[in-house]
């Protein structure tokens, strides 16, 4: 038995129009060589390219607010021109006046209230131990010079209050102690330089006193709760008084096991004073 190769299918009919789109190529080897591009795959065409539109309300509010800025500036401008213009008023200057009279130093110098400078050795103006006192520790049992190192040491924290005292204008103090029972008293007198005067009285003022009277320079002030002696654990009560002279600041401080008399506090501070003035 034979077998026969099938023949091809025919073709379906096509229009006229798209069997070029199914036509084979031609054989180069026949002469007829085949397109560049099949008719099936045409070249794509170059695409259209559009520049971007502006949106006209955008354009129209810009030019609006451009014409109406150069709009404005002309009108206010011409309004502005056809006024008269505003003389400004004269410049107006005191002149320095001068005294015709001569004025004699000496006598200004005469009428000016006396300065309250206090100058020479303070150790003659501080108190001294009462008889049948001891002396307390080693602090100066006699009327001494103390350095602005030992001030701070007995102001509170040292490197703070030195730095203080520095900064303020401190010139010179001296300083007596004395133990009497059991009461510890100690007597100091402060020198500021004579452009910082106002820094004895800050130093007065920072312990919150009351006034010894309404018309008095400095005041008192006793505690009522006790407080440690530094890095122990004993406890002790304080009377403190102060006052201001000139550039010197007075101070006194009794320290007792019970709470202290404040009439002793002011007593003291009174001879003190005295010795001031």
């Amino acid at each position: 038995m034979t077998t026969e190769p099938l023949a091809p299918a025919p073709a379906a009919a096509l229009p006229p129009d798209r069997a070029a789109e199914f036509r084979p190529p031609e054989d180069p080897a026949a002469g007829h060589p085949a397109p560049e591009h099949p008719a099936a795959f045409p070249a794509p065409a170059a695409a259209r390219v559009r520049a971007p539109r502006r949106p006209r309300p955008v354009l129209l509010l810009v030019s609006g607010l451009v014409l109406g800025t150069v709009a404005g500036g002309a009108v206010g401008y011409g309004i502005q021109a056809r006024r008269p213009p505003t003389p400004l008023p004269p410049i107006q200057v005191a002149l320095p006046s001068y005294p015709a009279e001569v004025v004699d130093p000496a006598a200004v110098a005469a009428a000016a209230p006396a300065p309250l400078a206090i100058d020479g050795d303070l150790r003659k103006l501080l108190l001294t131990a009462p008889a049948g006192s001891s002396a307390w520790d080693d602090y100066p049992g006699t009327p001494s010079w103390i350095s602005i190192g030992e001030l701070a040491e007995r102001s509170g924290p040292s490197a703070g209050a030195f730095r203080d005292l520095a900064e303020r204008g401190f010139r010179r103090a001296v300083e007596v102690d004395w133990k009497q029972g059991d009461l510890k008293v100690r007597v100091s007198l402060i020198q500021f330089s004579d452009d910082f005067v106002a820094q004895a009285g800050n130093r007065v003022r920072g312990y919150r006193l009351e006034p010894f009277a309404a018309e008095a320079n400095g005041g008192y002030r006793v505690e009522k709760e006790p407080f440690f002696w530094a890095e122990t654990t004993e406890k002790f009560y304080q009377g403190t008084a102060a006052a201001q002279r000139g550039t010197v600041a007075m101070e006194v401080k009794v320290f007792g096991l019970r709470p202290v008399d404040a009439e002793l506090v002011k007593n003291l501070a009174k001879q003190q004073w005295e010795r001031l003035v």
